[in-house]
Protein backbone atom coordinates (compact mmCIF):
# COMPACT_ATOMS: atom_id res chain seq x y z
CA UNK A 1 0.00 0.00 0.00
CA UNK A 2 2.68 2.43 0.85
CA UNK A 3 5.11 1.59 -2.39
CA UNK A 4 1.22 2.58 -4.40
CA UNK A 5 0.75 5.62 -2.66
CA UNK A 6 4.66 6.59 -3.41
CA UNK A 7 3.60 5.76 -7.24
CA UNK A 8 0.75 8.15 -6.99
CA UNK A 9 2.99 10.84 -5.84
CA UNK A 10 5.20 10.27 -8.64
CA UNK A 11 2.69 9.85 -11.38
CA UNK A 12 3.33 12.58 -13.47
CA UNK A 13 7.25 11.69 -13.90
CA UNK A 14 6.32 7.77 -14.69
CA UNK A 15 3.79 8.74 -17.15
CA UNK A 16 6.27 11.21 -18.99
CA UNK A 17 9.13 8.19 -18.81
CA UNK A 18 6.98 5.32 -19.64
CA UNK A 19 5.27 7.71 -22.63
CA UNK A 20 8.76 8.60 -24.09
CA UNK A 21 10.12 4.92 -24.07
CA UNK A 22 7.06 3.42 -25.36
CA UNK A 23 7.17 5.69 -28.55
CA UNK A 24 10.58 5.42 -28.99
CA UNK A 25 10.81 2.21 -31.08
CA UNK A 26 9.35 3.99 -33.60
CA UNK A 27 11.93 6.41 -34.57
CA UNK A 28 14.80 3.55 -33.78
CA UNK A 29 13.07 0.95 -36.40
CA UNK A 30 11.38 3.01 -39.42
CA UNK A 31 14.94 5.21 -39.06
CA UNK A 32 12.96 7.74 -41.51
CA UNK A 33 12.60 12.11 -41.11
CA UNK A 34 8.81 11.02 -41.00
CA UNK A 35 8.82 8.35 -38.17
CA UNK A 36 10.97 10.70 -36.30
CA UNK A 37 8.91 13.66 -36.81
CA UNK A 38 5.79 11.44 -35.86
CA UNK A 39 7.89 10.33 -32.41
CA UNK A 40 7.69 14.01 -31.75
CA UNK A 41 4.23 14.58 -32.76
CA UNK A 42 3.11 11.52 -30.85
CA UNK A 43 4.69 13.54 -27.89
CA UNK A 44 3.76 16.69 -27.44
CA UNK A 45 -0.06 15.53 -28.33
CA UNK A 46 0.09 13.29 -25.42
CA UNK A 47 1.45 15.51 -23.29
CA UNK A 48 -0.82 18.37 -24.77
CA UNK A 49 -3.77 16.43 -23.92
CA UNK A 50 -3.19 14.92 -21.06
CA UNK A 51 -1.34 18.24 -19.62
CA UNK A 52 1.77 15.87 -18.04
CA UNK A 53 4.04 19.33 -18.50
CA UNK A 54 2.51 22.53 -18.80
CA UNK A 55 1.28 23.29 -22.43
CA UNK A 56 4.26 26.08 -22.36
CA UNK A 57 6.90 23.65 -21.36
CA UNK A 58 5.46 21.20 -23.83
CA UNK A 59 5.38 23.70 -26.64
CA UNK A 60 9.38 23.67 -25.81
CA UNK A 61 9.96 20.16 -26.92
CA UNK A 62 10.25 20.70 -30.58
CA UNK A 63 13.50 22.96 -29.78
CA UNK A 64 15.20 19.91 -28.32
CA UNK A 65 13.73 17.26 -30.09
CA UNK A 66 13.90 17.94 -33.45
CA UNK A 67 17.69 19.01 -33.91
CA UNK A 68 18.39 15.92 -31.68
CA UNK A 69 16.61 13.58 -34.46
CA UNK A 70 17.80 15.26 -37.21
CA UNK A 71 14.48 16.43 -38.36
CA UNK A 72 15.62 20.30 -38.26
CA UNK A 73 18.01 22.13 -37.35
CA UNK A 74 18.41 24.34 -34.13
CA UNK A 75 18.31 27.44 -35.65
CA UNK A 76 15.72 26.74 -38.09
CA UNK A 77 13.20 25.49 -35.07
CA UNK A 78 14.11 29.15 -33.16
CA UNK A 79 12.98 30.88 -35.89
CA UNK A 80 9.40 29.08 -35.91
CA UNK A 81 8.98 30.64 -32.19
CA UNK A 82 8.69 34.10 -32.99
CA UNK A 83 6.53 35.30 -36.05
CA UNK A 84 4.46 37.54 -36.84
CA UNK A 85 1.62 36.36 -34.39
CA UNK A 86 3.53 37.41 -31.68
CA UNK A 87 3.66 41.09 -32.47
CA UNK A 88 -0.02 41.00 -33.39
CA UNK A 89 -0.51 39.58 -29.50
CA UNK A 90 1.73 42.55 -28.34
CA UNK A 91 -0.18 45.38 -29.74
CA UNK A 92 -3.57 43.65 -28.92
CA UNK A 93 -2.31 43.18 -25.33
CA UNK A 94 -1.28 46.61 -24.98
CA UNK A 95 -4.77 47.45 -26.16
CA UNK A 96 -6.33 45.57 -23.39
CA UNK A 97 -4.07 46.52 -20.89
CA UNK A 98 -5.05 50.25 -21.05
CA UNK A 99 -8.53 49.79 -21.49
CA UNK A 100 -8.56 47.26 -17.89
CA UNK A 101 -6.28 50.00 -15.97
CA UNK A 102 -8.74 52.93 -16.75
CA UNK A 103 -11.98 50.97 -16.57
CA UNK A 104 -12.91 51.55 -19.94
CA UNK A 105 -14.31 47.69 -20.12
CA UNK A 106 -16.61 48.47 -17.47
CA UNK A 107 -18.25 52.18 -18.65
CA UNK A 108 -18.84 50.18 -22.09
CA UNK A 109 -20.41 47.45 -20.19
CA UNK A 110 -22.86 49.07 -18.00
CA UNK A 111 -23.74 51.68 -20.46
CA UNK A 112 -24.78 48.99 -22.85
CA UNK A 113 -26.85 47.28 -19.98
CA UNK A 114 -28.35 50.69 -19.24
CA UNK A 115 -29.53 50.90 -22.95
CA UNK A 116 -31.53 47.95 -23.15
CA UNK A 117 -34.21 47.80 -20.09
CA UNK A 118 -34.01 46.52 -17.09
CA UNK A 119 -36.76 43.64 -17.53
CA UNK A 120 -35.00 40.28 -16.96
CA UNK A 121 -35.14 39.26 -20.69
CA UNK A 122 -33.71 42.61 -21.80
CA UNK A 123 -31.13 42.47 -18.91
CA UNK A 124 -29.65 39.17 -19.81
CA UNK A 125 -29.50 40.47 -23.54
CA UNK A 126 -27.74 43.32 -22.65
CA UNK A 127 -25.05 41.65 -20.26
CA UNK A 128 -24.38 39.35 -23.38
CA UNK A 129 -24.27 42.07 -25.85
CA UNK A 130 -21.59 43.99 -23.65
CA UNK A 131 -19.90 40.62 -22.63
CA UNK A 132 -19.57 39.61 -26.49
CA UNK A 133 -18.48 43.02 -27.30
CA UNK A 134 -15.46 43.21 -24.90
CA UNK A 135 -13.94 39.93 -25.79
CA UNK A 136 -13.94 40.68 -29.35
CA UNK A 137 -10.81 43.04 -28.53
CA UNK A 138 -9.83 41.42 -24.86
CA UNK A 139 -9.45 37.46 -23.97
CA UNK A 140 -12.62 35.64 -23.31
CA UNK A 141 -11.20 34.94 -19.86
CA UNK A 142 -10.46 38.82 -18.97
CA UNK A 143 -13.80 39.33 -20.11
CA UNK A 144 -15.68 36.61 -17.96
CA UNK A 145 -13.64 37.95 -14.78
CA UNK A 146 -14.65 40.80 -15.41
CA UNK A 147 -18.29 41.22 -16.14
CA UNK A 148 -19.13 38.52 -13.54
CA UNK A 149 -18.83 40.83 -10.34
CA UNK A 150 -21.31 43.59 -12.28
CA UNK A 151 -23.45 40.86 -12.46
CA UNK A 152 -23.31 39.17 -9.17
CA UNK A 153 -23.84 42.95 -7.80
CA UNK A 154 -27.37 43.03 -9.91
CA UNK A 155 -28.29 39.73 -8.55
CA UNK A 156 -27.48 40.17 -5.08
CA UNK A 157 -29.99 43.63 -5.48
CA UNK A 158 -32.54 41.55 -7.22
CA UNK A 159 -32.35 39.15 -4.25
CA UNK A 160 -32.27 41.59 -1.57
CA UNK A 161 -35.60 44.07 -3.37
CA UNK A 162 -37.61 40.89 -3.44
CA UNK A 163 -37.09 39.93 0.47
CA UNK A 164 -37.89 43.62 1.15
CA UNK A 165 -41.33 43.85 -0.95
CA UNK A 166 -42.22 40.44 0.38
CA UNK A 167 -41.56 41.51 4.00
CA UNK A 168 -43.35 44.99 3.36
CA UNK A 169 -46.62 43.53 1.94
CA UNK A 170 -46.60 40.90 5.41
CA UNK A 171 -47.35 43.93 7.96
CA UNK A 172 -49.13 47.35 8.37
CA UNK A 173 -48.46 50.15 5.20
CA UNK A 174 -49.00 52.38 7.93
CA UNK A 175 -46.06 51.32 10.01
CA UNK A 176 -43.63 49.82 7.60
CA UNK A 177 -40.80 51.72 6.22
CA UNK A 178 -38.86 50.68 3.13
CA UNK A 179 -34.93 51.05 3.17
CA UNK A 180 -34.60 49.20 0.01
CA UNK A 181 -32.21 49.64 -2.87
CA UNK A 182 -29.45 49.49 -0.78
CA UNK A 183 -26.48 47.53 -1.63
CA UNK A 184 -25.95 46.40 2.17
CA UNK A 185 -29.36 43.92 3.13
CA UNK A 186 -29.44 41.06 5.24
CA UNK A 187 -31.54 38.32 3.38
CA UNK A 188 -32.24 35.11 5.62
CA UNK A 189 -30.30 36.32 8.43
CA UNK A 190 -27.01 36.81 5.93
CA UNK A 191 -25.74 40.49 5.81
CA UNK A 192 -24.61 40.68 1.96
CA UNK A 193 -21.94 43.69 2.11
CA UNK A 194 -21.04 44.79 -1.36
CA UNK A 195 -17.41 44.33 -1.91
CA UNK A 196 -15.79 47.07 -4.11
CA UNK A 197 -12.72 44.86 -5.51
CA UNK A 198 -10.37 45.38 -7.93
CA UNK A 199 -10.83 41.88 -10.47
CA UNK A 200 -7.13 40.82 -10.66
CA UNK A 201 -6.23 40.90 -14.51
CA UNK A 202 -6.04 37.51 -16.16
CA UNK A 203 -3.55 38.04 -18.52
CA UNK A 204 -3.74 36.38 -22.72
CA UNK A 205 -6.24 34.60 -24.63
CA UNK A 206 -5.83 31.16 -23.20
CA UNK A 207 -8.30 29.03 -22.95
CA UNK A 208 -6.20 26.09 -20.56
CA UNK A 209 -8.23 25.92 -17.31
CA UNK A 210 -5.03 26.09 -15.27
CA UNK A 211 -5.37 29.93 -15.77
CA UNK A 212 -8.10 30.24 -12.95
CA UNK A 213 -6.46 30.27 -10.13
CA UNK A 214 -7.11 30.51 -6.08
CA UNK A 215 -7.71 34.67 -6.79
CA UNK A 216 -10.95 33.27 -8.01
CA UNK A 217 -11.71 32.31 -4.54
CA UNK A 218 -12.03 35.67 -3.52
CA UNK A 219 -14.48 36.89 -6.26
CA UNK A 220 -17.25 34.50 -4.62
CA UNK A 221 -20.30 36.30 -3.40
CA UNK A 222 -21.78 35.53 0.56
CA UNK A 223 -25.32 35.35 -2.08
CA UNK A 224 -24.10 31.89 -2.67
CA UNK A 225 -24.24 30.50 0.18
CA UNK A 226 -27.79 32.23 0.70
CA UNK A 227 -30.78 30.51 0.10
CA UNK A 228 -32.78 31.71 -3.01
CA UNK A 229 -36.46 33.17 -1.64
CA UNK A 230 -38.04 31.31 -5.34
CA UNK A 231 -37.21 28.86 -7.61
CA UNK A 232 -37.47 32.16 -9.94
CA UNK A 233 -34.12 33.79 -8.46
CA UNK A 234 -32.01 30.54 -8.75
CA UNK A 235 -33.27 30.18 -11.97
CA UNK A 236 -32.12 34.19 -13.15
CA UNK A 237 -28.56 33.64 -11.03
CA UNK A 238 -28.21 30.94 -13.75
CA UNK A 239 -29.14 32.02 -16.59
CA UNK A 240 -26.93 35.54 -16.32
CA UNK A 241 -23.58 33.15 -15.26
CA UNK A 242 -24.54 31.66 -17.83
CA UNK A 243 -24.64 34.31 -20.62
CA UNK A 244 -21.96 35.94 -19.32
CA UNK A 245 -19.67 32.89 -20.35
CA UNK A 246 -21.06 31.79 -23.16
CA UNK A 247 -21.02 35.18 -24.97
CA UNK A 248 -17.23 35.74 -23.98
CA UNK A 249 -17.06 32.65 -26.35
CA UNK A 250 -19.12 33.69 -28.91
CA UNK A 251 -17.57 37.39 -28.77
CA UNK A 252 -14.24 36.29 -29.54
CA UNK A 253 -15.24 34.45 -32.44
CA UNK A 254 -16.05 37.39 -34.05
CA UNK A 255 -12.71 39.28 -34.54
CA UNK A 256 -9.20 37.27 -35.66
CA UNK A 257 -7.72 38.86 -32.60
CA UNK A 258 -10.71 37.92 -30.25
CA UNK A 259 -9.21 34.53 -29.08
CA UNK A 260 -6.20 32.39 -29.38
CA UNK A 261 -7.48 30.11 -31.83
CA UNK A 262 -8.26 32.86 -34.25
CA UNK A 263 -4.74 33.70 -33.89
CA UNK A 264 -2.81 30.48 -34.26
CA UNK A 265 -5.15 29.42 -37.04
CA UNK A 266 -4.66 33.16 -39.25
CA UNK A 267 -1.26 32.94 -38.09
CA UNK A 268 -0.24 28.96 -39.65
CA UNK A 269 -2.78 29.50 -42.65
CA UNK A 270 -0.42 32.49 -43.97
CA UNK A 271 2.79 30.94 -43.23
CA UNK A 272 1.35 27.78 -44.84
CA UNK A 273 -0.18 29.83 -47.66
CA UNK A 274 1.87 32.66 -48.25
CA UNK A 275 0.85 33.29 -51.93
CA UNK A 276 -3.11 33.49 -50.46
CA UNK A 277 -3.55 37.10 -49.35
CA UNK A 278 -7.11 36.93 -48.56
CA UNK A 279 -7.47 36.09 -44.85
CA UNK A 280 -7.06 39.57 -43.07
CA UNK A 281 -9.03 41.64 -40.10
CA UNK A 282 -11.30 42.61 -42.59
CA UNK A 283 -12.07 39.52 -44.32
CA UNK A 284 -12.62 37.03 -40.96
CA UNK A 285 -15.01 40.15 -39.60
CA UNK A 286 -17.01 39.86 -42.69
CA UNK A 287 -17.61 35.63 -42.48
CA UNK A 288 -18.19 35.71 -37.99
CA UNK A 289 -20.00 38.58 -37.47
CA UNK A 290 -23.25 37.29 -39.20
CA UNK A 291 -22.45 33.79 -37.77
CA UNK A 292 -21.48 35.44 -33.92
CA UNK A 293 -24.90 37.70 -34.30
CA UNK A 294 -26.94 34.47 -35.40
CA UNK A 295 -25.10 32.37 -32.60
CA UNK A 296 -26.00 35.37 -29.77
CA UNK A 297 -29.43 35.74 -30.22
CA UNK A 298 -30.09 31.60 -31.00
CA UNK A 299 -27.86 31.54 -27.44
CA UNK A 300 -30.03 34.22 -25.98
CA UNK A 301 -33.49 32.50 -26.88
CA UNK A 302 -31.86 29.47 -25.81
CA UNK A 303 -30.96 30.45 -22.24
CA UNK A 304 -34.15 32.31 -21.40
CA UNK A 305 -36.13 29.93 -22.36
CA UNK A 306 -34.52 27.10 -20.78
CA UNK A 307 -34.36 28.92 -17.41
CA UNK A 308 -37.40 31.40 -17.03
CA UNK A 309 -39.30 30.66 -20.32
CA UNK A 310 -40.23 33.09 -23.18
CA UNK A 311 -42.95 35.47 -23.33
CA UNK A 312 -42.61 37.50 -26.67
CA UNK A 313 -45.82 39.46 -25.51
CA UNK A 314 -44.77 40.59 -22.08
CA UNK A 315 -41.04 41.51 -23.57
CA UNK A 316 -42.51 43.78 -25.80
CA UNK A 317 -44.84 45.15 -23.90
CA UNK A 318 -44.28 49.06 -24.07
CA UNK A 319 -45.21 51.57 -20.88
CA UNK A 320 -45.70 49.15 -18.13
CA UNK A 321 -44.79 50.23 -15.06
CA UNK A 322 -41.40 48.96 -13.88
CA UNK A 323 -41.97 46.03 -10.97
CA UNK A 324 -40.10 46.89 -7.46
CA UNK A 325 -37.58 44.69 -8.71
CA UNK A 326 -36.99 46.09 -11.97
CA UNK A 327 -36.34 49.21 -10.27
CA UNK A 328 -33.71 48.06 -8.40
CA UNK A 329 -32.14 46.79 -11.04
CA UNK A 330 -31.63 50.07 -12.92
CA UNK A 331 -30.94 51.10 -9.52
CA UNK A 332 -27.95 48.90 -9.30
CA UNK A 333 -26.42 49.57 -12.60
CA UNK A 334 -26.87 53.37 -12.47
CA UNK A 335 -25.23 53.72 -9.26
CA UNK A 336 -22.36 51.21 -10.30
CA UNK A 337 -22.17 53.74 -13.45
CA UNK A 338 -22.09 56.85 -11.29
CA UNK A 339 -19.52 55.49 -9.35
CA UNK A 340 -17.52 55.68 -12.46
CA UNK A 341 -17.54 59.22 -12.56
CA UNK A 342 -17.71 61.54 -16.25
CA UNK A 343 -15.10 60.50 -18.57
CA UNK A 344 -11.48 60.90 -17.91
CA UNK A 345 -9.12 62.14 -20.44
CA UNK A 346 -7.39 58.48 -20.25
CA UNK A 347 -10.25 56.69 -21.19
CA UNK A 348 -11.02 58.99 -23.81
CA UNK A 349 -7.20 58.74 -25.52
CA UNK A 350 -7.76 54.70 -24.83
CA UNK A 351 -11.37 54.66 -27.15
CA UNK A 352 -9.76 56.97 -29.74
CA UNK A 353 -6.65 54.56 -29.95
CA UNK A 354 -9.01 51.64 -29.98
CA UNK A 355 -11.31 53.17 -32.85
CA UNK A 356 -8.41 53.79 -35.15
CA UNK A 357 -6.95 50.48 -34.38
CA UNK A 358 -10.24 49.17 -35.76
CA UNK A 359 -10.22 51.14 -38.39
CA UNK A 360 -6.95 50.46 -39.95
CA UNK A 361 -7.55 47.00 -39.71
CA UNK A 362 -10.87 47.15 -41.67
CA UNK A 363 -9.07 49.26 -44.35
CA UNK A 364 -5.95 48.02 -44.44
CA UNK A 365 -7.02 45.72 -47.35
CA UNK A 366 -10.91 45.41 -47.83
CA UNK A 367 -10.94 43.69 -50.78
CA UNK A 368 -14.00 45.15 -52.54
CA UNK A 369 -11.84 48.25 -52.94
CA UNK A 370 -8.20 49.43 -52.19
CA UNK A 371 -6.74 50.16 -48.77
CA UNK A 372 -4.12 51.87 -47.47
CA UNK A 373 -1.34 49.22 -47.96
CA UNK A 374 -1.83 50.03 -51.72
CA UNK A 375 0.21 53.18 -50.86
CA UNK A 376 2.97 51.49 -50.44
CA UNK A 377 3.22 49.66 -53.65
CA UNK A 378 6.80 49.42 -53.79
CA UNK A 379 6.65 47.17 -51.12
CA UNK A 380 3.08 44.63 -51.63
CA UNK A 381 2.15 42.33 -48.51
CA UNK A 382 4.98 43.92 -46.50
CA UNK A 383 2.22 45.89 -43.69
CA UNK A 384 0.15 43.29 -42.11
CA UNK A 385 -2.68 43.58 -39.15
CA UNK A 386 0.26 43.05 -36.85
CA UNK A 387 2.13 46.06 -38.34
CA UNK A 388 -1.42 48.29 -37.38
CA UNK A 389 -1.34 46.49 -33.58
CA UNK A 390 2.32 47.18 -32.78
CA UNK A 391 1.76 50.94 -34.40
CA UNK A 392 -0.95 51.67 -32.00
CA UNK A 393 0.63 49.40 -29.20
CA UNK A 394 3.61 51.69 -29.39
CA UNK A 395 1.32 54.77 -28.72
CA UNK A 396 -0.07 53.68 -25.26
CA UNK A 397 3.91 53.94 -23.91
CA UNK A 398 4.53 57.07 -25.53
CA UNK A 399 0.81 59.07 -24.33
CA UNK A 400 1.07 61.09 -21.11
CA UNK A 401 -1.88 59.99 -19.09
CA UNK A 402 -0.88 62.05 -15.71
CA UNK A 403 2.02 63.91 -14.43
CA UNK A 404 4.14 62.89 -11.93
CA UNK A 405 4.73 65.14 -8.99
CA UNK A 406 7.38 65.69 -6.06
CA UNK A 407 7.37 67.85 -3.17
CA UNK A 408 10.69 70.29 -2.66
CA UNK A 409 12.73 70.91 0.31
CA UNK A 410 10.41 73.93 0.30
CA UNK A 411 7.01 72.30 0.54
CA UNK A 412 6.82 73.44 -3.63
CA UNK A 413 4.70 70.72 -5.24
CA UNK A 414 6.61 70.18 -8.95
CA UNK A 415 6.49 67.82 -11.93
CA UNK A 416 9.44 66.50 -12.69
CA UNK A 417 8.18 63.64 -15.03
CA UNK A 418 4.77 62.63 -16.72
CA UNK A 419 3.41 58.54 -16.55
CA UNK A 420 2.50 57.05 -20.21
CA UNK A 421 -1.15 55.69 -20.51
CA UNK A 422 0.69 52.20 -19.68
CA UNK A 423 3.61 51.20 -18.05
CA UNK A 424 6.22 48.17 -18.98
CA UNK A 425 5.58 46.70 -15.69
CA UNK A 426 1.91 47.08 -16.09
CA UNK A 427 1.93 45.49 -20.02
CA UNK A 428 3.95 42.12 -18.47
CA UNK A 429 1.56 41.64 -16.41
CA UNK A 430 -1.38 41.15 -19.06
CA UNK A 431 0.87 39.74 -21.43
CA UNK A 432 0.15 35.79 -21.89
CA UNK A 433 3.97 34.51 -22.32
CA UNK A 434 2.69 31.33 -22.10
CA UNK A 435 0.32 31.23 -24.87
CA UNK A 436 3.54 33.46 -27.12
CA UNK A 437 5.27 29.82 -26.27
CA UNK A 438 2.54 27.47 -26.99
CA UNK A 439 1.67 29.04 -30.51
CA UNK A 440 5.67 29.00 -31.10
CA UNK A 441 5.68 25.31 -30.08
CA UNK A 442 2.65 24.66 -32.87
CA UNK A 443 4.66 27.03 -35.71
CA UNK A 444 7.66 24.41 -35.12
CA UNK A 445 5.89 21.52 -35.04
CA UNK A 446 3.93 21.96 -38.30
CA UNK A 447 7.55 23.23 -40.21
CA UNK A 448 8.82 19.88 -38.69
CA UNK A 449 6.00 18.10 -40.33
CA UNK A 450 6.54 20.09 -43.37
CA UNK A 451 10.33 19.90 -44.07
CA UNK A 452 10.37 15.94 -42.44
CA UNK A 453 7.13 14.85 -45.59
CA UNK A 454 5.32 13.58 -42.45
CA UNK A 455 2.27 15.96 -44.03
CA UNK A 456 2.39 14.35 -47.39
CA UNK A 457 2.54 10.84 -46.02
CA UNK A 458 -0.70 11.68 -43.81
CA UNK A 459 -2.04 13.75 -46.89
CA UNK A 460 -1.66 10.68 -48.80
CA UNK A 461 -3.34 7.86 -46.48
CA UNK A 462 -6.27 10.48 -46.03
CA UNK A 463 -7.47 10.73 -49.41
CA UNK A 464 -9.61 7.43 -49.57
CA UNK A 465 -11.33 10.26 -47.69
CA UNK A 466 -12.22 12.22 -50.56
CA UNK A 467 -15.18 10.08 -51.50
CA UNK A 468 -17.24 11.40 -49.08
CA UNK A 469 -19.42 14.19 -49.51
CA UNK A 470 -17.51 17.59 -48.49
CA UNK A 471 -20.13 18.66 -46.48
CA UNK A 472 -20.16 15.54 -44.61
CA UNK A 473 -16.31 15.99 -44.22
CA UNK A 474 -16.58 19.37 -42.71
CA UNK A 475 -18.98 18.02 -40.03
CA UNK A 476 -16.95 15.00 -38.83
CA UNK A 477 -13.91 17.41 -38.46
CA UNK A 478 -16.12 19.95 -36.49
CA UNK A 479 -17.48 17.93 -34.91
CA UNK A 480 -14.07 16.01 -33.66
CA UNK A 481 -12.85 19.45 -32.69
CA UNK A 482 -15.33 20.73 -30.90
CA UNK A 483 -15.69 17.36 -29.09
CA UNK A 484 -11.71 17.56 -28.19
CA UNK A 485 -12.26 20.57 -26.78
CA UNK A 486 -13.87 19.48 -23.84
CA UNK A 487 -10.76 17.67 -22.39
CA UNK A 488 -7.89 19.25 -24.20
CA UNK A 489 -7.04 23.29 -23.93
CA UNK A 490 -8.26 24.64 -27.33
CA UNK A 491 -5.23 26.40 -28.48
CA UNK A 492 -3.53 22.70 -28.13
CA UNK A 493 -6.25 21.00 -30.25
CA UNK A 494 -6.11 23.23 -32.90
CA UNK A 495 -2.52 23.79 -33.19
CA UNK A 496 -2.48 19.63 -32.93
CA UNK A 497 -5.10 19.08 -36.13
CA UNK A 498 -4.12 22.20 -38.09
CA UNK A 499 -1.33 20.73 -40.01
CA UNK A 500 -3.54 17.18 -39.73
CA UNK A 501 -6.69 18.67 -41.78
CA UNK A 502 -4.62 21.12 -43.90
CA UNK A 503 -2.83 17.99 -45.56
CA UNK A 504 -6.52 16.46 -45.95
CA UNK A 505 -7.76 19.32 -47.32
CA UNK A 506 -4.98 18.98 -50.17
CA UNK A 507 -4.95 15.45 -50.53
CA UNK A 508 -8.82 15.51 -51.18
CA UNK A 509 -8.51 18.57 -53.22
CA UNK A 510 -10.77 20.83 -51.48
CA UNK A 511 -10.83 24.72 -50.78
CA UNK A 512 -8.56 24.48 -47.43
CA UNK A 513 -10.83 26.92 -46.29
CA UNK A 514 -13.48 24.82 -46.69
CA UNK A 515 -12.34 22.36 -43.85
CA UNK A 516 -9.53 24.91 -41.86
CA UNK A 517 -12.35 28.02 -40.86
CA UNK A 518 -15.13 25.74 -39.67
CA UNK A 519 -12.88 23.83 -37.76
CA UNK A 520 -11.33 26.66 -36.44
CA UNK A 521 -14.79 28.46 -35.40
CA UNK A 522 -16.15 25.14 -33.74
CA UNK A 523 -12.87 24.52 -31.56
CA UNK A 524 -14.29 27.26 -29.56
CA UNK A 525 -17.24 26.10 -28.24
CA UNK A 526 -15.65 24.02 -25.03
CA UNK A 527 -19.55 25.11 -23.23
CA UNK A 528 -20.45 21.87 -21.60
CA UNK A 529 -18.11 21.71 -18.66
CA UNK A 530 -16.55 24.11 -16.16
CA UNK A 531 -13.10 22.78 -17.02
CA UNK A 532 -13.41 23.30 -20.34
CA UNK A 533 -12.12 26.62 -20.40
CA UNK A 534 -11.69 29.13 -18.27
CA UNK A 535 -14.65 31.41 -18.50
CA UNK A 536 -16.74 28.17 -17.81
CA UNK A 537 -14.55 27.84 -14.52
CA UNK A 538 -15.41 31.56 -13.49
CA UNK A 539 -18.45 31.74 -13.60
CA UNK A 540 -18.86 28.14 -12.11
CA UNK A 541 -16.59 29.60 -8.90
CA UNK A 542 -19.73 31.62 -7.60
CA UNK A 543 -21.54 28.97 -7.16
CA UNK A 544 -25.10 29.26 -8.56
CA UNK A 545 -24.47 26.38 -11.12
CA UNK A 546 -24.14 22.42 -11.16
CA UNK A 547 -21.93 20.49 -13.74
CA UNK A 548 -25.20 19.37 -15.08
CA UNK A 549 -27.01 23.02 -15.70
CA UNK A 550 -24.10 23.73 -17.72
CA UNK A 551 -23.99 20.33 -19.65
CA UNK A 552 -27.93 20.88 -20.38
CA UNK A 553 -27.41 24.69 -21.55
CA UNK A 554 -24.29 23.78 -23.04
CA UNK A 555 -24.96 21.25 -25.34
CA UNK A 556 -27.54 23.10 -26.83
CA UNK A 557 -25.14 26.25 -27.01
CA UNK A 558 -22.56 23.43 -29.08
CA UNK A 559 -25.61 22.70 -31.82
CA UNK A 560 -26.50 25.96 -32.98
CA UNK A 561 -22.84 26.92 -32.69
CA UNK A 562 -21.86 24.05 -35.09
CA UNK A 563 -25.28 24.59 -37.12
CA UNK A 564 -24.78 27.85 -38.00
CA UNK A 565 -21.17 27.56 -39.11
CA UNK A 566 -22.30 24.83 -41.54
CA UNK A 567 -24.81 27.05 -42.53
CA UNK A 568 -22.49 29.58 -42.91
CA UNK A 569 -19.68 27.25 -44.66
CA UNK A 570 -22.38 26.91 -47.69
CA UNK A 571 -24.20 30.53 -47.75
CA UNK A 572 -22.45 34.09 -47.16
CA UNK A 573 -18.76 32.37 -46.60
CA UNK A 574 -18.47 30.97 -49.85
CA UNK A 575 -18.44 33.90 -52.27
CA UNK A 576 -15.85 35.86 -49.73
CA UNK A 577 -13.70 32.88 -50.26
CA UNK A 578 -14.52 31.38 -53.45
CA UNK A 579 -14.14 27.98 -51.10
CA UNK A 580 -16.14 25.49 -54.21
CA UNK A 581 -12.88 26.57 -56.56
CA UNK A 582 -9.23 24.67 -55.59
CA UNK A 583 -7.50 27.71 -55.35
CA UNK A 584 -4.03 28.21 -57.18
CA UNK A 585 -2.12 29.20 -53.82
CA UNK A 586 -2.56 25.50 -52.46
CA UNK A 587 -0.05 23.03 -53.72
CA UNK A 588 -1.75 20.22 -56.07
CA UNK A 589 -0.72 16.39 -54.23
CA UNK A 590 0.01 14.37 -56.94
CA UNK A 591 -1.73 11.68 -55.64
CA UNK A 592 -4.92 13.34 -55.43
CA UNK A 593 -7.95 13.07 -58.21
CA UNK A 594 -9.14 16.35 -59.08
Amino acid sequence: MKLFREILVYRRLILIVFTLLTLLPLPIILQTKEAQCAYVLFIIAIFWLTELLPLSVTALLPGLMFPLLGVMSSSGVVSSYFQDFHLLLIGVICLATSIEKWNLHKRIALKMVMMVGVKPEWLTLGFMCSTAFLSMWLSNTSTAAMVMPIVEAVLRQLIDVEAIVEDTQMTDVSGSTNHGLEMDECVDGHEINEKKEEIPPVPGHSNDAEKISSKIELEKNSVTSTKYRTKENHMMCKLMCLCVTYSSTIGGLTTITGTSTNLIFAQYFNSRYSKCQCLNFGSWFMLSFPASITILLLSWIWLQWLFLGFNFKEMFTCGKTKTAKQKACADVIKQEYLKLGPIRYQEIITLTLFIIMALLWFTRDPGFVPGWSSLFHKYPDFATDSTVALLIGLLFFLIPAKKLTKTTPTGEIVAFDYSPLITWKEFQSFMPWDIAILVGGGFALADGCKISGLSDWIGNKLSPIGSLPVWLIILISSLLVTSLTEVASNAATITILLPILATMAEAIHVNPLHILLPSTLCTSFAVLLPVANPSNAIVFSYGHLKVMDMVKAGLGIKIVGVTVVMLGMFTWIVPIFDLYTYPSWAPINSTTNP
